[in-house]
């Protein structure tokens, strides 16, 4: 009984502006703008938060209409409140309640709170604006030829870039609130009729049931939603591009989008997608196949490379012609450290500068990735700390691994397993490191569809956006599994 009471608002607007002010008050940022008609029968108060609200949409929309119009006759009446929300107020969006916690957590987000004398009722008014980041091409997203557009931290603008690629009736949005202290405002998009309704209540579900104070990023709702939280893969798409969410919404998956962050989940995902970019379904069908053939081979480069030159001239000499390694042998002649031990350390330094490179500014980061390729690698190789073959091995690592940004951090875990595996055991450590990475990812499942889907063969539908990029014409088929029915694009 006592929270109903302290959530029923008073007719008395000095009680009802008291209650604000009294869980308000240590806030300065709270505005209370009394205000009179020319009657003076009626006193009113505006309630709402500095710097989030347009001064000159309340100015004139809201306190000149009340304070100049002629409302006399209306005051005593009992549908006055109405009266002010159809016919005086001029915004477009206006909601009335009777619920003190419904109008705090409106104050909270932004909007602003009309009490009338007399009248046990707030009036919500959205007069919501605050400065955003403008729409720009994504800095980790960049793309030759494609839209240039990104996302921003605005969940409707974000809603806004989607529907404007697909202005259909069956594009669907679905919000909800997570955080128990910061409601951050979440929705579900998808496509009713091509996302599978199961993977759908699934989405919901999982995000029914996250229990945080706070949700920041979408950062957050993805750890908490997983399919996978051990596995160094992730089973959730991450993007700010909204190109890159259509198209994933036309081949039946559903889309998360989280108000603050620019980052945009697709689910579900499968590992064919971390060698698919943007820029495939932009260009000549030749050139993509070529290039995602490329990111297949950098795969293989980045993760064995190392673990196959520790193998090779530590066990196996034998395989290497002679010649070869004579000169790997020479290229070591003085070097006090084991292969092993000289190529982890110069991958750690490479790791070191590439982490250093993106965390500082733009123009300094050029400066170090000199620094670290240039000077620190000569001085290492002249110091005969490291072999030169060393050097290239770490730096042909580096750079495949720059091919699929998606996966660095599953490549650089899958490198230092291989790596150790091929120490002690030779190219039947590195074997073995493959098996169980293969037993892994075909164990692995992203909201109930298979990881490994479509790797299987290159003749149906989906196999044909899988090691190659088909043309248009011969991709006429939705997958089977991810979306509800399989008819054509």
């Amino acid at each position: 009984m006592e929270k109903n009471v302290a959530n029923t608002l008073s007719i008395n607007i000095e009680n009802n502006i008291k209650k604000f002010e009294r869980d308000f008050k240590d806030d300065d940022s709270i505005v209370y703008r009394r205000f009179e008609n020319e009657s003076g029968k009626r006193k009113y108060c505006l309630i709402y938060i500095k710097s989030m609200i347009n001064e000159e949409i309340m100015s004139e929309n809201i306190i000149k209409p009340i304070m100049t119009e002629d409302i006399k006759k209306q005051e005593n009446q009992s549908d006055f409140v109405e009266y002010l929300t159809n016919k005086v107020i001029c915004i477009s969006e206006v909601e009335n309640s009777k619920e003190y916690e419904t109008l705090i957590e409106n104050l909270y987000i932004g909007k602003s709170i009309l009490f009338v004398d007399g009248f046990p009722v707030g009036i919500i008014l959205n007069a919501l604006d605050w400065n955003t980041r403008s729409i720009q091409e994504p800095i980790s997203e960049t793309v030759i030829k494609g839209p240039r557009e990104g996302f921003n931290e605005v969940i409707y603008t974000n809603i806004s870039l989607i529907r404007r690629r697909i202005p259909n009736k069956k594009f669907k949005v679905k919000f909800k609130e997570i955080g128990k202290i910061s409601k951050t405002k979440v929705c579900i998009c998808y496509i009713e009729g091509i996302a599978n309704n199961k993977i759908v209540k699934e989405v919901e579900k999982r995000l029914d049931k996250i229990d945080i104070d706070c949700i920041l990023d979408t950062g957050y709702i993805q750890e908490f939603i997983t399919d996978e939280p051990m596995s160094p893969f992730k089973t959730l798409e991450s993007t700010e591009r909204p190109d890159a969410v259509c198209g994933k919404l036309l081949e039946g998956r559903i889309a998360i989008i989280c108000n603050g962050s620019p980052n945009v989940i697709t689910v579900p995902f499968i590992f064919v997608e971390y060698f698919q970019v943007n820029e495939d379904y932009y260009q000549n069908y030749y050139f993509a196949t070529f290039n995602r053939l490329l990111r297949y081979l950098a795969f293989f480069l980045t993760t064995s490379v190392p673990a196959l030159y520790i193998a090779l001239t530590n066990y196996h000499q034998e395989l290497i012609p002679t010649p070869l390694l004579i000169s790997i042998y020479g290229a070591r002649q003085g070097v006090p450290f084991p292969t092993f031990l000289e190529t982890v350390i110069m991958i750690i330094m490479f790791d070191l500068i590439r982490e250093s490179g993106i965390r500082i500014s733009k123009y300094s980061g050029s400066a170090i990735s000199i620094v670290g390729a240039l000077i620190v690698g000569e001085a290492a190789v002249a110091a005969r700390l490291v072999s030169q073959l060393t050097i290239i091995v770490v730096g042909l690592t580096g750079i495949s691994n720059f091919l699929l940004p998606k996966m660095t951090n599953a490549t650089i875990i899958i490198r230092v397993v291989f790596i150790i595996l091929s120490s002690f055991l030779g190219l039947y450590g590195y074997v073995f490191g493959v098996i169980l990475l293969y037993l892994h990812l075909f164990s692995i499942r992203s909201f109930g569809m298979p990881y490994m889907l479509n790797m299987s063969s290159v003749e149906n539908s989906e196999g044909k956006d899988t090691y190659i990029r088909a043309p248009w014409w011969y991709m006429d088929l939705r997958g089977k599994l991810v979306s509800n029915k399989r008819d054509r694009k």
